[in-house]
């Protein structure tokens, strides 16, 4: 059974930097990170497929970034400068299929989700 696990999320000031990290159980093909504010609907943030490919969504690609360690079990999302509308809830995301996409419903493993504050 595939599990994914976030960590790294919490409280983080204008001008800092935070890295969330997803750990797998096994290899996947593609791996994502989602993020869901309240009231808000399921976004894409940020995909990596096992080649190291990656793929953003647009207003985020200055200051997010996305990458895989040598085993391919861990993703990590860098976030740089956060701000307040950065605040939301992040899951991590992965399937077999080869590829980027930021389509959620192409994912069909997913955490737990690891929270994001972004301060003024």
């Amino acid at each position: 059974q595939v599990r994914l696990e976030e960590s790294g999320g919490g409280s983080v000031p204008a001008g800092g930097s935070l890295t969330l990290s997803c750990v797998s159980t096994t290899p996947l093909n593609g791996m994502a990170w989602f993020r869901q504010a309240p009231g808000k609907e399921r976004e894409g943030v940020a995909c990596v497929d096992i080649q190291g490919r990656t793929d953003y969504a647009r207003s985020l690609k200055t200051r997010f970034t996305v990458s895989r360690d040598t085993s391919k079990k861990v993703m990590s999302l860098q976030i740089t400068g956060p701000r307040p509308e950065d605040t939301a809830m992040y899951f991590c995301a992965g399937r077999s299929y080869f590829g980027t996409s930021l389509m959620s419903a192409e994912y069909y493993y997913w955490g737990q989700g690891t929270q994001v504050t972004g301060t003024n």
